[in-house]
């Protein structure tokens, strides 16, 4: 014979139900034990149950915002060895990390070449600014390119370039290491444009400033694109060792030392790239 079903109990199931608290439903039984067990007041019954369900559902909104941004790897902040790469500015990237940048519409480059953590940097960045709850999508230049090309050609360019545009932060990684055509360098300043003081943009590039007319093949255009992107924008330049050659080197597969490349040297010279960060906001 079935055990009878608690009215009391069904009437909380099913407005538990209806106003969609599933984690709250699904631990009930446990959490009034608990309740009986501690002898939690109403009030502190309450809070505990409610700032369960909230922390259960920012877990599930983190877990889909991640699936959402396609990014190509899982890294952290806490794995980037600061102490490796020492020309990166550590404080700077813990205060992107807490998303404010994304508030104030502002920017981020990163400048380095091959090997020494830009993408990690940039994952990591994407990953903390979700976790404050931001959207972040993550893409290759080449990628990206390549489907607004397809967009373009099939007479949906506009749509694509607005589905670009929705992320609070859009992270584009490798610009630079494959010159682009000059339709597609006309794509590339469309998306820039479109998200102008709107959206932010992560950059990581392997080229410093003074190449980037090489990179789009027009100086004008490269210009306008820099304009867009270095105004409002915090920079990092990463001048440091490969970590591939590092790992290499452990396993005694090369020996000795390579020279380091700084793809913003130049730049820092002329007062190019390696601007400060325009910490005050919109001029």
């Amino acid at each position: 014979m079935s055990a009878a079903i608690d009215p009391l109990e069904e009437r909380l199931q099913a407005s538990l139900k209806r106003l969609q608290l599933t984690h709250t439903r699904e631990t009930l039984d446990a959490t009034l034990a608990e309740a009986a067990r501690e002898g939690w007041t109403y009030p502190e019954f309450l809070d505990r149950l409610l700032a369960r369900e909230v922390e259960a559902k920012q877990g599930k909104r983190v877990q889909m915002a991640m699936q959402i941004a396609h990014f190509p790897c899982v890294r952290e902040l806490s794995g980037f060895d600061f102490a490796f790469q020492p020309s990166v500015d550590e404080r700077l990237v813990q205060e992107l990390s807490g998303g404010r940048f994304i508030c104030n519409g502002e920017n981020v480059l990163i400048f380095g070449p091959p090997g020494v953590g830009k993408t990690h940097l940039a994952v990591g960045l994407g990953r903390a600014v979700i976790g404050r709850g931001h959207a972040a999508r993550f893409t290759t230049a080449t990628a990206l390119l390549a489907t607004l090309a397809k967009a373009e050609s099939e007479g949906v360019l506009d749509a694509k370039l607005a589905e670009y545009g929705k992320p609070k932060l859009l992270i584009i990684d490798e610009l630079g290491y494959l010159p682009f055509e000059r339709r597609a360098a006309h794509l590339f300043f469309q998306l820039v444009n479109r998200r102008y003081e709107r959206g932010s943009l992560l950059v990581t590039t392997n080229q410093r400033v003074s190449e980037w007319g090489t990179v789009f093949g027009d100086e004008v255009l490269a210009t306008a694109i820099l304009d867009r992107l270095l105004h409002h924008s915090h920079t990092l330049v990463i001048t440091g060792e490969s970590y591939r050659l590092r790992e290499k080197r452990k396993s005694g597969l090369i020996r000795g030392g390579l020279p380091a490349a700084d793809p913003a040297a130049q730049d820092r010279k002329e007062g190019g790239a390696e601007r400060r960060p325009d910490r005050g906001g919109k001029n």
